[in-house]
C-alpha cells in the first residue's frame, strides 16, 4: 500500500472513531482536550531520536502524526476546514519559501537561505496587510503558550534575523557576564522578584549564546540532565554498597563518588 493510501485509511479510520456508533472516547474529545496529548506525542518523539530507538521513533511519529489527523478531523466536523486544509497549507508554504529549489532565486549557503526567508516573510506580511488583515509585529506570530525555552529559542531568532543582534559572540559573553553580576546584586537584596527577573534575563542570554554557536539549548539540556541522572545513580549505589543511604552519608563521600562516576 502506498504512502498515501495509508495516510487515507488513517484519515478513514479517525472519520469513523468520531462517527456515531464510533469510539466513545474518541467522540467526547474536544480541541482543548486533546492539546495536553500534542504536547506529550512531540516529547515522546524527542526521547525516542535521544535513545536512537528508530523502531520507537517510528510509533512516535505515527501518534503525533494522529494528532494532525485528530485535530483536522474535529475541524472538519465543526465546517471551520478538513485534512485537505493543512496539507495545501503545508505544501504551498514549503514551495514558496524554497524559491532556490523550486525556483530560480539562489542560496548556496545557510546565511543565504535565512535572508531569503526573512524576504520571503516580509512579502507574506505585506499580503497579509494589503488583504485587510492587521500589521503583526514580528514577534506576535510566536505562540505564548510554548514552552518557555522553545519561546525564547523563536525569539532570538526572529530578533536576529531582522538584525537586532549582537555582532559577534564575545559580546554576548560580555552580556552574560553583565547579567551576572546583576542578578548576584539583586540576590544580595532578598528581593524575590527581582531575583526571578534577573534569572530570566540570565537565561535569555544563554539562549542566545546556544544559537551564536549553532547548539540547540533543549537537547544540550536534555544531554545534560540524562548525564546528571547517570551520576547520581552510581554515587545512589555506590553508598548502598557502603551500606549508607544519601542522608547518612557526608558531602565528602558523595563527592568522591561523583567524581568517580565523572571518571567513567
Amino acid at each position: 500500500m502506498s504512502a498515501g493510501k495509508k495516510f487515507d485509511q488513517l484519515v478513514s479510520i479517525m472519520a469513523r472513531l468520531r462517527a456515531p456508533g464510533g469510539c466513545p472516547w474518541d467522540r467526547e474529545q474536544t480541541f482543548d482536550t486533546i492539546k495536553p496529548f500534542l504536547l506529550e506525542e512531540t516529547y515522546e518523539v524527542m526521547a525516542a531520536i535521544d535513545a536512537r530507538d528508530w523502531a520507537e521513533l517510528a510509533e512516535e511519529l505515527g501518534d503525533l502524526l494522529l494528532q494532525v489527523v485528530f485535530f483536522s478531523e474535529m475541524a472538519a466536523e465543526a465546517g471551520h476546514f478538513n485534512i485537505e486544509a493543512p496539507l495545501d497549507a503545508v505544501n504551498e508554504k514549503l514551495i514558496r519559501r524554497h524559491p532556490h529549489v523550486f525556483g530560480d532565486e539562489t542560496a548556496e549557503t545557510e546565511g543565504d537561505v535565512r535572508k531569503l526567508w526573512g524576504e520571503i516573510k516580509a512579502k507574506e506580511k505585506s499580503a497579509k496587510a494589503k488583504k485587510g488583515a492587521a500589521e503583526a509585529g514580528l514577534l506576535d506570530s510566536i505562540p505564548r503558550v510554548l514552552p518557555a525555552l522553545v519561546e525564547a529559542q523563536q525569539i532570538a531568532s526572529r530578533a536576529a534575523g531582522a538584525g537586532f543582534d549582537w555582532p559577534n559572540i564575545r559580546e554576548v559573553l560580555a552580556k552574560l557576564d553583565e547579567e551576572r553580576r546583576e542578578f548576584e546584586a539583586v540576590m544580595e537584596s532578598g528581593a524575590q522578584a527581582a531575583i526571578e527577573d534577573e534569572l530570566g534575563d540570565l537565561l535569555f542570554v544563554m539562549v542566545n549564546l546556544a544559537r551564536f554557536v549553532k547548539v540547540d539549548p533543549e537537547q544540550a539540556l536534555r544531554r545534560t540532565n540524562a548525564k546528571f541522572r547517570t551520576r547520581f545513580s552510581h554515587v545512589e549505589q555506590g553508598l548502598a554498597g557502603r551500606g549508607k543511604k544519601f542522608a547518612g552519608a557526608s558531602i565528602e563521600e558523595m563527592e568522591e563518588l561523583w567524581q568517580e562516576a565523572k571518571r567513567k
